[in-house]
């Protein structure tokens, strides 16, 4: 892989050879190298092309980085039910509270807490 340059392409004749191939493709970071797998017949039956994330992305869709936080944060809320924790969202603050508590007129219970959201949460009425 190290010797391969943009735009190659490498055919593997067995599926072994080709997923090797192809964790050495990304160990080694080579960018536009085609692996083929190609069959008895000569016919490709499976392939795969190196690209950089930001070519491999739409330019609205999240990358796999960003993706696997927003499963941990499912994964965070999970939890919350579990444990009884239940979320306020307001227009600029994001507010826990225990699930059952006796709440005020704004639906929050005396032992409510803040949350350090880090600028990551506005509410939908917020301009961007």
């Amino acid at each position: 892989m190290r010797g391969a340059a943009t735009g190659s392409r490498i055919c593997c004749q067995d599926l072994e050879t080709f997923e090797l191939a192809k964790r050495a493709l990304v160990a080694e970071r080579a960018l536009g190298v085609t692996l083929q797998l190609v069959d008895e017949e000569g016919y490709i039956s499976r392939q795969v092309t190196s690209k950089s994330r930001s070519e491999s992305l739409a330019p609205d869709s999240f990358n796999d980085r960003q993706l696997a936080v927003i499963r941990a944060l499912e994964k965070v809320f999970e939890h919350c039910q579990k444990e009884g924790i239940q979320l306020v969202g307001f227009s600029d603050e994001l507010v826990a509270q225990r699930v059952g508590t006796k709440t005020n007129h704004l639906g929050l219970s005396a032992g409510a807490l803040d949350l350090d959201t880090h600028g990551m949460y506005r509410g939908a009425d917020l301009e961007p």
